[in-house]
């Protein structure tokens, strides 16, 4: 009996010193485990919160919080003019990054497109309450300007709001037709009466550009409009070279060189007077020296 207790008591400390050295390797493991993890979220990137739509907005739709989500990024990837709340108390840190402000009862308006899941950004929503028109778009000390064009001086129905175009004059200068280059890289933020980038209408041909121009470009294009035509020549996306001071005239259009004006001297007539009654006749006849 002595000796089935002692077997039982061996066997008993045997699986006890088992269950501990497998207890210690389970421990052992898991705090590698635990480790590597604090390794790697010591080595992963730092992530950000950003206000993303949860729906589709189209061009000039309103949106409120409703409308809103907040997901995280890695901080470094975080586009300039993002959000990071929907709403805050005015007056705090907070206040300067959010969507809304805590008691804000007017919608924003999107001045683009925005897709689900795409980040809001200051530049492309209006300020609450605003609509999304040129007076949203309009940087400071700018301005906006309407030319009137044509199928032929807008690139016919190609433009599009955020095109940039150069812009030529063509008038008389000195009593002679000319055509020059007046302005470079001017942004177009308006075509005819829609400033949607994303209008689907392509082929639309247009009646007038509205452009953003300084004060100054604006007397200088109400001066050309006045005094002779406008044409506009779309600029490439890919575009980076500076455009040079361009004027041409017809002359050199066609290649005509001025040359001095050569005196041609007339030719000398000689005539003979003869009389027949009453009337005096002049015959041309040889000249002799």
């Amino acid at each position: 009996m002595r000796l089935i207790f002692v077997l039982f008591l061996v066997a008993g400390v045997g699986l006890a010193g088992v269950a501990v050295m497998m207890a210690q390797g389970q421990i052992a493991q898991f705090q590698a485990e635990r480790d590597q993890l604090a390794e790697m979220q010591k080595n992963a990137p730092k992530l950000a919160d950003v206000v993303v739509a949860r729906k589709p907005l189209k061009y000039g739709e309103h949106f409120g919080p409703e409308d809103l989500a907040v997901i995280k990024v890695q901080a470094n990837a975080v586009p300039k003019y993002a959000f990071d709340t929907i709403s805050a108390k005015p007056g705090t840190e907070e206040a300067k990054k959010a969507v809304f402000l805590e008691g804000e009862t007017r919608k924003r308006a999107s001045m683009r497109e925005i897709s689900p899941r795409e980040v809001i950004l200051a530049s492309r929503v209006t300020q609450p309450g605003e609509n999304a028109g040129i007076m949203a778009s309009l940087p400071d000390n700018r301005r906006a300007f309407t030319i009137q064009v044509s199928s032929t001086s807008a690139v016919s129905g190609f433009l599009r709001p955020n095109d940039l175009v150069d812009v030529y004059w063509s008038g008389t200068i000195n009593g002679e037709p000319v055509t020059k280059l007046i302005d470079t890289n001017l942004k177009l933020i308006a075509i005819d009466q829609s400033t949607d980038p994303d209008r689907s209408n392509a082929t639309q041909i247009a009646r007038s550009v509205t452009a953003e121009v300084s004060p100054e470009q604006v007397a200088a294009l109400t001066l050309a409009q006045n005094t002779g035509n406008i044409t506009l020549s779309l600029v490439g996306l890919s575009n980076t070279e500076q455009v040079s001071q361009i004027e041409i005239n017809r002359d050199e259009l066609l290649g005509i060189q001025k040359d001095e004006v050569k005196k041609v001297e007339k030719a000398e007539v000689c005539t003979i007077k003869t009389r027949k009654g009453t009337d005096v006749v002049e015959t041309p006849i040889p000249c002799t020296n």
